[in-house]
């Protein structure tokens, strides 16, 4: 069943079925079959936490709605009588989350996503956002994309979403991935979906939990009303890197990348130039079928010219010549990947919306920017 809209039947989830959920039911109680799976599930042992504050999030739609207005208590209840029909037990809807057993308690959909984009304003003005809220982002690569995935999802870049991994977490990536160790495993794609819809149960999230291969390319892409708007691409494969682009410009589709190295955000506008040439031409005439099957050094040879291995950060350039020696892989901060969600996430929003937001290559690198003076004493207790 769809996230977003009413259950037509449910069914409790088997144990397997819980463990590789990602989509909550939504449960609306004015409906009786509705009514019915939620006396179910409250009789269920599969049901571990009811969260119901929907008195709440009444308060703040009322408040949202009527900024200037000051409520006494009485009126307040009075108020809140009125929009839940004096039956707050039936209304809204109720999320089921089937991977936390938690049963939710929330706002209508368009009465939701008022209250939770509401402190956006006027950054982000209520048309503006109803207007991004239609569009559908795919990201491909979910160790840095995870974050980029639920920074947009935070901030309403985007109602529905097309997430792509073949890889399980692991306990190396918890230096940078939203994760706990309970979830050690656990399919990045599931995950980050999860994150996102306990964010807001009335998204659209598809998952391709094989990442994108040549088979499953052109689903990822979607068609019609269902096809990527924008492509947030993170991944390390250069046929998945290549192929991502070749689709994206032959549909005319912006694609984001950050390289999670001096705050590196490249852009690549296809929709305004669908002849640009991929990675703004540094790669020459390469294509997807030359890049399959290179061997590791091939791919890191192909990986640096995507980057531009002569404006790494130093850290990075030295790791280079220690990856598989004295290093497991490549180095990446949880803050240089938090860097990236933002810088993504809010260059994202404004192609969305329009903005004159040009292709190029772009760096926010924190050591230039907040450089440290060679005569400043460290602090004590610090560590060099």
């Amino acid at each position: 069943m769809p996230s977003g809209s009413d259950s037509e039947s449910f069914v409790l989830p088997s144990p397997q079925q819980m463990s590789e959920s990602f989509r909550p039911v939504l449960l609306n109680p004015a409906h009786a079959a509705d009514a019915a799976a939620l006396a179910a599930l409250r009789d269920s042992p599969v049901l571990r936490e009811i969260h119901d504050r929907i008195a709440d999030q009444v308060t703040e739609l009322l408040h949202c709605l009527s900024p200037g207005h000051s409520f006494t208590p009485r009126s307040l209840d009075r108020a809140i009588a009125d929009t839940t029909g004096g039956q707050p037990d039936s209304y809204g809807r109720w999320a089921w989350y089937p991977w936390s057993g938690r049963l939710v308690h929330v706002l209508p959909e368009a009465e939701f996503r008022l209250v939770r984009t509401d402190r956006n304003r006027d950054k982000i003005t209520r048309e503006q956002q109803q207007g991004l809220l239609r569009r559908r982002v795919g990201v491909i690569g979910l160790s840095v994309g995870s974050s980029a995935a639920l920074t947009c999802a935070m901030e309403g870049v985007g109602g529905a979403f097309r997430l792509a991994d073949f890889d399980r977490l692991s306990l190396s990536n918890l230096n940078r991935l939203r994760a706990g160790v309970h979830e050690l495993g656990a399919e990045k794609s599931l995950l980050c979906a999860r994150r996102m819809y306990e964010l807001d149960p009335y998204l659209d999230i598809e998952v391709h939990r094989s990442g994108v291969t040549e088979e499953t390319v052109e689903d990822f892409f979607g068609a019609g009303s269902r096809a990527l708007d924008l492509l947030i691409e993170e991944c390390d494969t250069p046929w998945v890197k290549v192929a991502a682009r070749e689709h994206a410009r032959r549909r005319r589709i912006p694609v984001l990348m950050d390289a999670n190295d001096r705050g590196l955000l490249d852009i690549e506008r296809f929709d305004l130039e669908p002849d640009r040439p991929l990675f703004h031409g540094r790669t020459g005439a390469t294509t997807a079928a030359d890049v399959r099957g290179l061997d590791p050094a091939e791919t890191v040879r192909f990986l640096l010219r995507v980057v531009d291995e002569q404006r790494l950060s130093p850290a990075m350039a030295d790791a280079l010549t220690r990856v598989g020696h004295s290093l497991s892989s490549w180095p990446q901060l949880a803050s240089g990947v938090m860097l990236g969600a933002a810088l993504v996430a809010d260059t994202a929003r404004r192609i969305l919306l329009g903005r004159p937001v040009p292709s190029g290559r772009h760096y926010l690198d924190l050591d230039a920017h907040i450089p440290a003076p060679a005569a400043l004493p460290a602090p004590h207790g610090a560590t060099r």
